[in-house]
């Protein structure tokens, strides 16, 4: 169930994909990442799952974009790092409730915009000193803006529809690992 549901909400990468301009980082990473986390009680599968379900929609929306098939780039350990910390990030989450994920996703979110903007990683437009950094930073706003829509509704989706599954089908309470 929790593959299943990891799988569905990759699929909607491809969504902004198709509106690069309106939904550019509207996307369920952050959400895929701490829903993993938060719910596979082997962490190890948490981090399998995630990586291996957002590297295989990267491949893919990479040959969308290019054309070409792009197994990895230059920036990609940085990108990897950033959603296993995320998924570490979903392995905190004790209780799952709207203040406990928000939280979260609000960590995850600023981990992200910390680390993926560092101009230094990819020789981008900026100088590669605290004040290319600071600029960088702050011409991201507006794609983590839409990270933060993107996590509210994709963490609604996943972490409110697993629950309200777990309330209506009891096998999903009784099992130490749903998933498998």
């Amino acid at each position: 169930m929790l593959i299943l549901m990891i799988l569905g909400a990759t699929a909607m990468r491809f969504v902004s994909y198709k509106f690069p301009y309106v939904l550019s980082n509207f996307t369920p990473v952050g959400a895929i990442a701490l829903f993993g986390g938060a719910y596979f009680t082997d962490k190890w599968k948490a981090y399998a799952v995630v990586l291996v379900a957002l590297f295989a929609s990267d491949v893919l929306i990479n040959y969308l974009y290019t054309s070409k098939w792009v197994l990895w780039y230059g920036g990609s350990i940085w990108v990897y790092l950033t959603f296993a910390i995320m998924v570490f990030v979903g392995t905190l989450i004790r209780k799952v409730n709207i203040a406990s994920v928000g939280i979260a996703s609000l960590v995850s979110i600023a981990i992200h915009w910390l680390i993926i903007d560092m101009p230094w990683l990819y020789g981008t437009l900026y100088t590669n000193d605290l004040k290319g950094y600071g600029q960088s930073l702050v011409a991201a706003l507006p794609f983590e803006r839409n990270m933060v829509l993107g996590d509210i509704v994709f963490c609604a989706i996943l972490f409110g529809g697993f629950e309200l599954a777990k309330n209506k089908y009891t096998f999903l309470r009784s099992q130490k690992e749903p998933a498998i």
